[in-house]
Order: structure tokens, then C-alpha cells, then sequence
């Protein structure tokens, strides 16, 4: 009998086994990156959505927002998140800068800042009127 047809020796056994054994701890390692990544992907996106919230909330109430910051919590998403608006002058009348950091509650960690400005309100269905208003004079059409 040949000595080839023997089948393996324990020694073949071990190092085939430690083969095996690093490349799955390669490839649980590399899917632990990955899935890392995606929940931390997932929470710029929902905090990004958050502080874009804020800013829509502070233009729909149509008023002139105070130079100030404010602060609070929101459940989105089945997790709890820490806002914080900083609304600041621009340097032009009635046009503000609005600033909102979003972090895990608890965390001091800003996981997204989002920037935003307010102008002026203007009356319900007036949105366009100041605009339009000089752009007719170079003939567009309002």
C-alpha cells in the first residue's frame, strides 16, 4: 500500500485546524467592522434627521427666533437623543444662523451638527413676494 493512502496524520489535522480557526476569526472580525459601521451610519442619518427637524420646527412657527440656545430630548427611532439649538446673529437684519448638535442622550458626544438659517416671516402665502417683487423688473415671471 502506498504511503499517500493512508489518509492524514494528526499533525496535517492540527495546522489544517488553525488554518480554519484564523480565517473565521478574519472574517468575524471583519463583519463586527462592518456592522460597526453600519450603526454608526445609521445614527449620523437619524441624527442628521433630528437636528433637520429642529430647523423646520423653528421656521414653521414664523417668528423671529431669539439669539439663544435651547435644549431637550426626543424619542426617535426607539432611542432616546439630546438636542441642543444655538441660534446666533448673521450680521444681516432679521436673518439668524441656527446651529443644532444631536447626541445620544446621556452622551456629550455630538454625533451631527446641522446648520440652518431663518429669515423674516413673512404672511401665509407671501413666500415669494419679496423675491418676485424685484425679479419681475428683470422680467421673470412670478
Amino acid at each position: 500500500m502506498n504511503k499517500w493512502m493512508r489518509g492524514f496524520t494528526l499533525l496535517e489535522v492540527m495546522i489544517a485546524l488553525t488554518i480554519v480557526a484564523f480565517s473565521l476569526t478574519a472574517i468575524a472580525a471583519t463583519m463586527n467592522q462592518m456592522i460597526d459601521a453600519a450603526n454608526a451610519m445609521r445614527e449620523r442619518t437619524y441624527a442628521s434627521w433630528i437636528a433637520q427637524n429642529k430647523i423646520a420646527e423653528l421656521r414653521l412657527a414664523n417668528v423671529i427666533p431669539d439669539v439663544s440656545s435651547t435644549s431637550g430630548e426626543v424619542d426617535y427611532a426607539n432611542t432616546q437623543w439630546s438636542w441642543r439649538a444655538v441660534v446666533s446673529e448673521t450680521g444681516i437684519e432679521n436673518f439668524f444662523r441656527v446651529d443644532v448638535s444631536v447626541s445620544l442622550a446621556g452622551s456629550d458626544y455630538n454625533i451631527r451638527t446641522v446648520t440652518g438659517f431663518i429669515g423674516e416671516p413673512v404672511p401665509i402665502g407671501q413666500a415669494n413676494g419679496r423675491r418676485c417683487s424685484g425679479a419681475q423688473s428683470m422680467g421673470a415671471i412670478c
